[in-house]
C-alpha cells in the first residue's frame, strides 16, 4: 500500500495579482514619503516668512536681514490691513448700541444693524407700525449725537399683514468724535 500524502495547507504560489498589490503598496508608500517631505519643506518656508515678518513688525532687523522689494510691499500691505482692523476695533460700539437702545421705539422694531466701521456708516433695517412712526424714528436718529446724514434707502408697506406695517432701510453716518487716533 502506498503512503497517503495529505496536504491540508497547499503551498500558494505568488501570482501576478499578489506581485501587483505589492508593487502598488511600495509605490503608495514612496508617494506618501515624497508628499510628507514636500509639506515639511513648505512648513519650513512658512516658518521662515513668519520669522521675517515678526522681526520687521517688532523692528528687530538683526543687522543681516535684507528684504526684497516684493517682501517690503507685501509687509506694507499687511501692516495697512492690520491698521484697518485696529481702527475698526477702536470704534465706540457701545455708544452706538446705547444710543439706539435708548431711543423710544414704541411703534418701531429694529430688524438688523449693519455697521461699516471703515466707511463710518451704519445701515439700519426696521419695521414701523405706520409711515408716521417711520418718519418720527428718522427724525430722532438725525437729532442724535452719534448719527448724522440719516437717509431713507427704501421702504415697503407690507400689504398681506392686516396692520400694514412699513419695512424700511436707513443709512447714517456714524460720528465717532474723540475715537480718532
Amino acid at each position: 500500500m502506498r503512503p497517503l500524502m495529505l496536504d491540508f495547507q497547499p503551498r500558494r504560489r505568488a501570482g501576478p495579482l499578489g506581485w501587483s498589490l505589492l508593487a502598488g503598496g511600495v509605490v503608495l508608500t514612496l508617494t506618501c514619503l515624497l508628499v510628507q517631505q514636500h509639506l515639511s519643506h513648505e512648513a519650513e518656508q512658512q516658518q521662515g516668512h513668519l520669522q521675517i515678518t515678526q522681526r520687521v513688525l517688532t523692528g528687530d532687523t538683526g543687522g543681516k536681514l535684507s528684504l526684497t522689494p516684493a517682501q517690503i510691499r507685501e509687509q506694507a500691505h499687511n501692516l495697512a490691513e492690520m491698521r484697518k482692523v485696529s481702527q475698526q476695533l477702536r470704534r465706540p460700539w457701545e455708544r452706538l448700541f446705547a444710543t439706539l437702545e435708548a431711543m423710544p421705539r414704541d411703534n418701531i422694531a429694529l430688524l438688523t444693524l449693519t455697521p461699516d466701521a471703515r466707511k463710518g456708516q451704519v445701515r439700519i433695517s426696521a419695521e414701523a407700525l405706520d409711515l408716521d412712526a417711520m418718519l418720527d424714528f428718522h427724525r430722532r436718529l438725525e437729532a442724535s449725537d452719534e448719527l448724522s446724514d440719516v437717509s431713507l434707502l427704501s421702504h415697503e408697506i407690507v400689504a398681506n399683514v392686516p396692520e400694514h406695517p412699513v419695512q424700511f432701510n436707513l443709512s447714517a453716518t456714524w460720528e465717532i468724535g474723540d475715537a480718532n487716533p
